[in-house]
């Protein structure tokens, strides 16, 4: 009876007028800044934190919740219309949301997202608000050893994921783990791969990399076929497509119930990343629903609703280790943390006695902000999905100005720029030689969680710590993801004396390039780590030497395919098996394109992204965003100036009030910026 009271109270706080303002504050601000890329809800949290001084407890945090809950409402948004996620978190939802648009189904897309988005937001209220009061001893038994288990297991899953190419996804997530061990060694502080960079000692951050990987592949993409996202005359009912998605969600009640269980249990788990959820969420619908093999990755409703219920109920999850023990799960979740602090509520058995209203009162908040979040998106929804009729030259000089100042938000660096750029045209090549970039971004979030707990758990447990239930149980679900797909590959062969039946001569093709050119890569980086000190170099090397196996064996087959193999896949063609694995990655629509026009417009893209750079390193960031827009629009689409002046006025104008003069963005300095100062030692006047 007393969790009732506290919850009547919690809800008799939270509608009191002026809080209930402040949670609608929240909630914009949630979405504004879920819908830009690569500025996030931790950006978001910062600012309004100042404004919360002279606010009262509940009211603060009905502001600050509202925002947390809401930001990844407006994540999927560019992941479904143009491909291009802006946060690592709905990278997942582009693998079916964009391929959904491409053929007309963008609003369906978008009412699957954020009904599902709903549904996993009230369920993680829900079960935060059950759990609160028994949660604390199941939280106390999970170590280091869970955690590094959870993130072998992780890798394994979305590595093999990559379906018909298993070779190639754990080539990149080891690659990925790789990227992730970039930096100063935790133990050692030797220096690991930083390539004489200050800019990489404390590591590479994630905003660029994954920006880099996903966006700008698909807006190269975009450019090379110029034309829009969708290219049809006929005119789509959005509204309709929108209560189809919602409708999909109750058809597929069981799976989004089943995600936001995940989304919310992992949400809880301190220490795991949130870009890892909607993934394993996802590979988890893979395996469990029916055909999912033949239709995810190209366009099954299904994939959009299990990665966004599972990413938005997970704050309602993270919420409790907070709270519970004033251990954060996030890093706005730490920020979040001391707004506690700030307003005299201490972490621990006090918020589940004497501040028990004060908590559920934050359960409201959140179920509330989700209802709210989503009910906005149904309203604005219809002028979203039409962005994906507009001209390329309409949509991409404005997507990419704001990839380029959210890719700024990693460590604030010039560095953040040329990552962005570098792993572009990395992803790029990726994407067109058949390399899936899912296991790549995964590895690297992954991938220095595994090695921070492997040494914890090493050093407090010594080797016991494999003996864990929970840890065998991982482990054994990890190896039986990376075996059965080569059993399952072995069988189809006619077994190992049908595979090495048939080895022909090798034949070489352009699409050995890539895996010859990792190959190079990772024997470079091994060469590099063999002269580091022991404890620096134990897991690099480990991860460098699977790393050159599978990508070693990846080539192989490529090599040696031989005519028996090719005949046994068109005997599964004709007879419909050959689609029983998905090739986890958004599909190319420029394939029907010559290889000299994909290469030569490619360059071309890229290098309006180079220009951009120097342009920028000239005059500053603020002046190049319409002195780009302008040319982009001009050159390339030859737009009317009644359009230009316009579109120019508007992105220029976000950029400066919102990041210049809100969000007070410390520019990367510019030559016009050095110059200036020194004229007006000359010129008094200026």
């Amino acid at each position: 009876m007393e969790i009732f009271d506290a919850l009547g109270q919690g809800l008799d706080i939270i509608l009191e007028p002026h809080r209930l303002l402040m949670l609608w504050g929240g909630v914009l601000a949630g979405l504004a800044l879920g819908i830009l890329p690569g500025i996030g809800g931790v950006a978001g949290t910062a600012l309004l934190l100042p404004f919360t001084f002279s606010m009262d407890a509940a009211a603060a945090m009905a502001m600050l919740l509202g925002l947390a809950a809401t930001t990844t409402h407006g994540d999927p948004i560019s992941a479904i219309v143009l491909g291009a996620p802006g946060h690592a978190a709905s990278a997942a939802t582009a693998l079916d949301g964009y391929p959904m648009t491409k053929r007309g189904e963008g609003a369906r897309a978008l009412g699957a997202a954020y009904m599902s988005a709903l549904m996993g937001g009230l369920f993680g209220a829900v079960l935060m608000a059950a759990v609160l009061p028994i949660v604390r001893p199941a939280i106390l038994f999970i170590g280091s050893p869970e955690l590094l288990a959870l993130a072998v297991f992780g890798i394994s899953m979305v590595a093999v994921l990559s379906g018909n190419t298993p070779l190639r996804g754990l080539t990149m997530a080891c690659f990925g783990v790789m990227l992730a061990m970039i930096g100063s060694d935790p133990q050692t502080g030797t220096l690991r791969w930083t390539l004489d960079s200050l800019y990489l000692w404390e590591g590479m951050p994630l905003v660029p990399l994954t920006l880099g990987v996903f966006a700008l592949p698909e807006l190269c993409d975009l450019m090379v076929a110029r034309a829009a996202v969708y290219q049809s005359e006929e005119v789509q009912d959005n509204w309709r497509g929108l209560w189809q998605g919602s409708v999909d969600c109750f058809v597929h009640w069981w799976l989004v119930m089943r995600c936001s269980w995940i989304g919310s249990v992992i949400g809880a788990i301190p220490g795991i990343s949130a870009a890892v959820i909607d993934w394993i969420s996802y590979g988890h619908a893979l395996k469990t629903e029916k055909g999912a093999a033949q239709t995810f990755g190209k366009g099954d409703v299904r994939g959009v609703i299990a990665a966004e219920s599972a990413t938005c109920s997970r704050e309602g999850g993270a919420l409790v280790p907070t709270i519970v023990f004033g251990v954060p799960g996030s890093a706005g979740m730490a920020i979040l943390l001391g707004a506690f602090m700030m307003h005299g509520l201490v972490p621990g058995p006090e918020m589940l006695t004497k501040n028990l209203a004060i908590t559920y009162s934050m359960v409201w908040s959140i179920a509330i902000a989700n209802v709210v979040g989503s009910g906005l998106c149904y309203v604005f929804s219809s002028q979203f999905a039409k962005l994906a009729t507009l001209r390329y030259t309409l949509i991409l000089p404005v997507v990419l100005s704001l990839v380029y100042i959210g890719a700024y938000e990693g460590h604030r660096s010039w560095g953040d720029l040329y990552s962005l750029l570098i792993f572009g045209v990395f992803a790029w090549a990726m994407k067109h030689f058949k390399w899936p970039r899912p296991p790549l971004v995964l590895g690297f979030i992954l991938g220095g969680i595994l090695e921070r707990y492997m040494f914890i758990s090493i050093q407090r447990y010594g080797v016991t710590w494999m003996t864990r239930p929970l840890v065998l149980i991982l482990f054994g679900m990890a190896l039986l993801s990376i075996v059965r797909p080569f059993l399952q590959d072995v069988k189809k062969q006619g077994g190992w004396k049908g595979m090495l039946s048939d080895l022909p001569a090798p034949r070489f093709n352009v699409m050995q390039l890539f895996p010859a050119f990792m190959l190079v890569v990772f024997a470079i980086m091994m060469a590099e780590a063999y002269t580091w000190n022991f404890s620096a170099k134990i897991i690099p090397m480990i991860v460098g030497v699977g790393a050159l196996f599978f990508c070693g064996l990846s080539l192989a087959n490529d090599l040696f395919k031989g005519h028996t193999h090719e005949a046994r896949e068109a005997e599964r063609i004709a007879a419909g098996e050959a689609e029983d694995k998905i090739h986890m990655d958004i599909g190319s629509n420029i394939t029907h394109l010559p290889a000299k026009t994909i290469f030569f417009r490619g360059m071309v893209f890229f290098g309006y992204l180079v220009g951009f750079l120097v342009l920028m390193a000239l005059i500053g960031l603020i002046p190049t965003v319409p002195i780009f827009v302008v040319t982009f629009m001009r050159v390339e689409g030859r737009e009317p100036w009644k359009i230009v002046i316009p579109m120019t006025l508007c992105i220029t104008g976000l950029v400066y009030g919102l990041f210049d003069q809100l969000l007070s963005i410390p520019w990367p300095g510019s030559l016009l910026g050095e110059w200036f100062p020194l004229l007006k030692e000359y010129i008094p006047s200026m």
